[in-house]
């Protein structure tokens, strides 16, 4: 049973990424909105809600410090993991014109978040300041957005079906990474895997799996605005939604390994995007093997 639940999750993410992707370049189409916007927004909000889910359950429970662990480690694997896979499988190319505006909202708040930890805990305060960062966020993404219209057989005949299947994609994918990571989880207890290396592998990566099969996916129908956008857009909500969500919720304290260590990697890997924006204009297939073998190294030092 528990490997007929990993099979069901694996084909849940593949049908919900293809769902998403073609949904949301239908949205971008019918709404007169660039894709670059679209996976900023929708996708990317979207593909965070197992991030959002885990963070608030987490503070629900009594555990709010579980959050920032969430939140940072699903951003460092969204660029070493999710950007370098998708750009072995297909040269990925940024839109520079498009994405530079939402590159820097990135840095800014990933050096935001950096600063509030330095105290050790991410107050209430600090979470009205993410959440109003997100809504100019949004406001910016929509507002300054530019047009483009995709493939016309890539995208659905209407605005309602697309609306359906970027939805049915979203649930398909949040429902599929719920059973491939508890069902990866107990396939690894059963080979007497350590709770530490599930936590560190599949339970780290679980949540980031939704942003994988979108980004792969869009990455194979050469739609690389949405497999960027995917990203850029996942890391800003993570940052300023689910941790400013959360400490609204529970102020969040924060261990001091997060400011010192793992905020290194966050920024590291931000960085580097942006180097490669302005340096590649892109992800060549080359960079992408570096990205994963930066990945692995990352993982490697944590399990230590």
């Amino acid at each position: 049973m528990t490997y007929l639940l990993f099979a069901l999750g694996l084909v849940a993410l593949l049908v919900g990424g293809e769902f998403l992707v073609r949904g949301a370049s239908g949205l971008a189409r019918r709404m007169n909105l660039s894709p670059m916007v679209i996976g900023l927004t929708v996708v990317g909000f979207g593909t965070s809600a197992p991030e959002l889910l885990v963070s608030v359950q987490a503070a629900l429970a009594g555990q709010p410090g579980l959050a920032i662990g969430n939140v940072l480690g699903s951003n460092i694997a969204n660029i070493l993991l999710i950007l370098g896979t998708s750009a072995a499988i297909a040269a990925l190319v940024i839109p520079l014109r498009s994405v530079w505006r939402d590159l820097g909202i990135m840095l800014l708040a990933t050096a935001m978040v950096w600063f509030m930890l330095l105290d050790g805990t991410i107050s209430r305060f600090d979470g009205i300041v993410l959440v109003f960062g997100l809504i100019g966020f949004l406001a910016s993404a929509f507002l300054l957005g530019e047009p483009e219209v995709p493939d016309e057989d890539a995208v659905p005949s209407s605005l309602p079906l697309a609306i359906v299947m970027t939805l049915g994609g979203l649930v398909a994918l949040v429902i599929g990474a719920r059973l491939l990571v508890d069902s990866a989880s107990e396939i690894a207890r059963t080979f007497g895997v350590s709770e530490a290396v599930i936590g560190l592998t599949v339970v780290a990566v679980g949540t980031s799996l939704p942003e994988l099969a979108t980004s792969v996916i869009a990455a194979l129908r050469r739609q690389t605005d949405i497999a960027v956008g995917n990203v850029i857009g996942s890391n800003i909500f993570n940052v300023l939604a689910i941790l400013g969500i959360t400490a609204l919720i529970s102020p969040i304290p924060a261990d001091p390994r997060f400011a010192s260590v793992d905020m290194v990697w966050v920024a590291g890997a931000s960085v580097l995007l942006v180097a490669m924006a302005f340096g590649l204009r892109g992800v060549p297939r080359w960079a992408g093997f570096a990205l994963l073998a930066t990945y692995a190294v990352y993982v490697g030092l944590t399990a230590l």
